[in-house]
């Protein structure tokens, strides 16, 4: 029992799970954490090996969306299959952290990017890819997430003013960890050690070609995964991670890498969004009128800073986009619940009428 404890450790397994799981291992069932995804086909750590693993039927049915399905960096309970070595996954455990977003496109669903997470790097890389406005949404995501983020300003090589944009980054980061690093010549790496601790789970977070495969593969020690050249003319590099794995770092520790994000839409980020501009939050707290929007309204603390040149505009004008960001994804939210309440009871009825007409026959 030991072995298994503490390999199941090493996945970054403690107390907060073994007391849900407690009552699937009365069942028979065995724990593992989401590695992988691949077409609703997992890669599952286990105390004693790697295995295969699909959803049982009854998981798949029950599940209202898609976030009651496993995430790569969750915990799950699973019947093992002999003998074959396959997994059949029965439940999920409950999530400590978990990193979200809006899925792509016009649907309003959540997204899980990862589960169980204890530290998010926020990877941009410091060459044309350098954006304030981004970090600022990329850190009101991860402190919404419940981990702890750490910013990561890589590609150090290509920029002849490292100095000059952390000092830029720690205007609008208030106190978050900044590291800047070069993976290709191995600056900076040492300092990253720190967070991976055994058991411990670190995701990287990024636009594409930001570097994080490349920062993956220098940490690993080996070229495990791919990765394109910079384009010459933009400094771009292509990232070709094409889904979110769970890597276990030879030294302990866990890494899960994420492909490139071309859009980083909020899904309930409230309260990330007031950690992130709490700057802006306080201000509004001295406005004459609680309900100040910040527009013409007289005595507006923030308008007062914004004529100043205490408060940046660009920062400011980010803050507005995000809010209403997730006004619109409320606005959505309400209505698909609506009609998602309606076509139930369409279908109540429906079932109603048939069983009516049954028993008349």
């Amino acid at each position: 029992m030991s072995f298994i404890s503490d390999r199941l450790v090493c996945f970054g397994w403690h107390d907060f799970f073994a007391a849900s799981f407690h009552q699937y291992s009365d069942q028979g069932l065995i724990a593992g954490r989401v590695a992988l995804e691949y077409s609703r086909v997992y890669r599952v750590y286990t105390a004693h090996s790697e295995i295969s693993a699909e959803l049982a039927g009854r998981l798949r049915h029950e599940a209202a969306s898609r976030t009651d399905l496993p995430a790569v960096g969750d915990w799950v309970a699973l019947r093992l299959i002999e003998p074959e070595g396959k997994g059949l996954i029965q439940a999920v455990l409950p999530r400590r952290t978990q990193v979200t977003r809006k899925t792509k496109g016009r649907r309003s669903d959540e997204q899980i990017i990862g589960a169980n997470i204890d530290t998010i790097f926020i990877v941009t890389s410091l060459n044309q890819d350098f954006s304030l406005r981004r970090i600022e949404r990329y850190l009101a995501v991860a402190w919404e997430s419940g981990a702890l983020p750490v910013i990561i300003l890589s590609k150090s090589d290509l920029c002849p003013d490292v100095e000059m944009k952390i000092a830029r980054t720690q205007e609008v980061s208030f106190g978050t960890p900044i590291h800047s690093i070069s993976a290709i010549r191995g600056d900076g790496l040492g300092e990253l050690q720190q967070y991976f601790e055994p058991g411990k789970t670190v995701a990287l977070i990024g636009s594409s070609g930001v570097g994080k495969s490349t920062l993956i593969n220098r940490l690993i020690g080996e070229d495990r995964l791919a990765v394109k050249e910079i384009r010459g003319h933009d400094d771009q590099g292509k990232h070709t991670t094409r889904h979110r794995e769970l890597i276990l770092l030879p030294d302990g520790g866990l890494m899960l890498d994420t492909p490139g994000m071309r859009e980083l839409q909020l899904w309930d980020s409230e309260d990330g969004i007031e950690t992130v501009f709490d700057d802006i939050d306080k201000l509004s707290s001295r406005c004459y009128f609680k309900d100040c929007r910040h527009r013409s309204e007289p005595d507006c603390a923030v308008r007062n800073a914004l004529r100043e040149g205490t408060l940046d505009p660009g920062r400011f004008e980010n803050y507005l986009k995000l809010q209403r960001e997730l006004a619109y994804l409320a606005r959505r939210k309400d209505a698909f619940a609506e009609r998602a309440e309606r076509n139930r009871w369409k279908k109540l009825t429906r079932l109603a009428k048939e069983l009516s007409r049954d028993k008349r026959r």
